[in-house]
């Protein structure tokens, strides 16, 4: 199944709903690029929210891992909502959960910005 990604904008922000796999291949791919096509347009707030991820490899990984880098390198900032308990464990175990930023809602990931 394809990853499908649904774009909003709420109080500035850009909120990606992922819903899906993300695995190597194409779903990794239009991630990164949907990422890259954000920050390209001067978005410097961006939460995905994860809620619908049913599954993540470790190149799944690693595009969530660039992503954040690519915001971080130019000034913006990507934060993580609505990890499930195994994407959290899975975080957990990689020390990943230190790199991100992880609210538990959409909300608070939104509202994280406005401090």
């Amino acid at each position: 199944m394809a990853l499908k990604i649904t774009d909003r904008v709420v109080d500035g922000v850009a909120v990606e709903a992922l819903e899906g796999r993300i695995v190597l291949g194409e779903e990794s791919s239009a991630l990164r690029e949907k990422v890259k096509s954000l920050l390209a347009a001067g978005q410097k707030k961006v939460v995905l929210n994860m809620d619908n991820v049913t599954y993540i490899d470790s190149s799944g990984l690693g595009t969530l891992v660039a992503s954040h880098t690519s915001a971080r390198t130019q000034g913006a900032s990507l934060k993580l909502s609505n990890l499930g308990s195994k994407f959290q464990e899975i975080l957990q175990l990689t020390k990943l959960i230190t790199v991100f930023e992880v609210y538990d809602s959409e909300v608070a990931a939104i509202n994280s910005f406005k401090k």
